[in-house]
């Protein structure tokens, strides 16, 4: 029975001895296991919320005539830059011409009245010192040279108003800027207060974007957040809260809040997609961690992450680590007790470790 068992187990033996005649002997050796591993920095004292938004001009001016009539020109499309004063567009000023000549015509008109009652005036008040007109014949002579003098005042104003409606027939440029877009076409009627274009000025965008009624009361006007657009990825851009909404939106529980980036930025374009990150203080003033959300695992006995300790030579132990979670971020997951600073947490392959396992770990 015992030559058995011996004969059962030379073949392992020889499995693991080679070259016996020589005198050496070579084991195998099982590979340590590779895990990726992140190491962990407090998160300090706050929480970063990320919203979505929409970028637009420092000033947004929507340009309209005064007065109703039909588009004669449009000198500007979009993408246009102009200088404060330029001629923007022009409607068609016959009939506010013709009104301002009508008005003139009132003026001379009662302008001619006016020196002729003055001279009747003159007439009957020579008479009335000569004994020769009565007093009511004065008083109505001054009455009717009155009269006509203020039918001039009336008439020159009516002049000044026809110039002035002429003038509104010509859209110019407040200040200098870039058109974003221009609505109406040549020849269309447009009322008094249409837009006609939309005129954008200013070095600084802004931002507006809408955050939920339960943190609205947490943003301060003046406080740094900070900016992406997707049209500029890898790009992150400071910017400080300058308005806060006193209302909500129609049919909505979020309030708008708009952000100012904090230099000039001429690759950021109204209506860009905008991402708005803002940092909310912790309330209960724990210090925190955040790891990937893989890396918490729970079983029986609550959740734990796995931690790697270092014993030189690129080789570490696994170690089971029991922790507190807190809320799930843009980030990853909070992790309020259980760590310390600098540890190297597992990542993946967490499913194939265990607590003493030797490991080879990698970032």
């Amino acid at each position: 029975m015992i030559a058995r068992k011996l004969l059962l187990l030379a073949p392992v033996v020889g499995a693991f001895v080679l070259g016996a005649c020589g005198g050496e002997q070579v084991v195998s050796e099982v590979p340590l296991r590779p895990v990726r591993t992140v190491e962990v920095h407090s998160a300090g004292m706050s929480r970063m919320r990320t919203f979505a938004g929409v970028a637009q001009a420092d000033v947004e001016s929507k340009l309209s005539f005064r007065v109703a009539g039909n588009v004669r020109r449009l000198l500007v499309i979009a993408g246009d830059t102009v200088e404060a004063g330029q001629l923007i567009a022009e409607l068609d000023p016959t009939d506010y011409e013709l009104r301002e000549q009508e008005a003139g015509a009132t003026l001379l008109q009662a302008q001619a009245q006016a020196r002729q009652a003055d001279a009747e005036y003159e007439r009957v008040r020579g008479l009335y010192e000569n004994r020769n007109a009565s007093r009511s014949d004065l008083d109505s002579a001054r009455a009717r040279s009155e009269s006509t003098h203020a039918q001039i005042d009336a008439a020159q104003q009516r002049v000044e108003q026809a110039r002035a409606q002429l003038s509104y027939t010509r859209l110019r440029a407040p200040i200098a800027g870039s058109i974003g877009r221009v609505p109406v076409e040549v020849n269309e009627n447009v009322s008094s207060g249409d837009d006609i274009a939309v005129l954008t000025s200013g070095e600084r965008p802004e931002v507006n974007v809408p955050v939920p009624e339960s943190l609205i009361g947490e943003i301060e006007r003046g406080a740094s957040v900070q900016v992406g657009f997707d049209a500029l990825p890898g790009r992150v851009f400071e910017a400080r809260v300058t308005e806060l909404g006193l209302m909500s939106r129609t049919l909505s529980t979020t309030f708008p809040v708009t952000v100012q980036l904090v230099q000039a930025e001429p690759d950021v374009r109204a209506g860009m997609a905008a991402q708005v990150r803002f940092a909310f203080a912790v309330q209960n003033q724990r210090e925190r961690f955040i790891v990937p959300a893989q890396a918490v695992v729970e079983d029986r006995d609550g959740r734990f992450v796995y931690v790697v300790e270092s014993t030189g030579k690129g080789v570490a132990i696994v170690r089971r680590r029991e922790v507190s979670i807190g809320e799930l971020t843009a980030e990853g997951l909070e992790v309020l007790e259980g760590l310390v600073e600098g540890d190297h947490v597992v990542t993946a392959g967490v499913s194939q470790i265990h607590d003493g396992l030797e490991v080879k770990p990698s970032l």
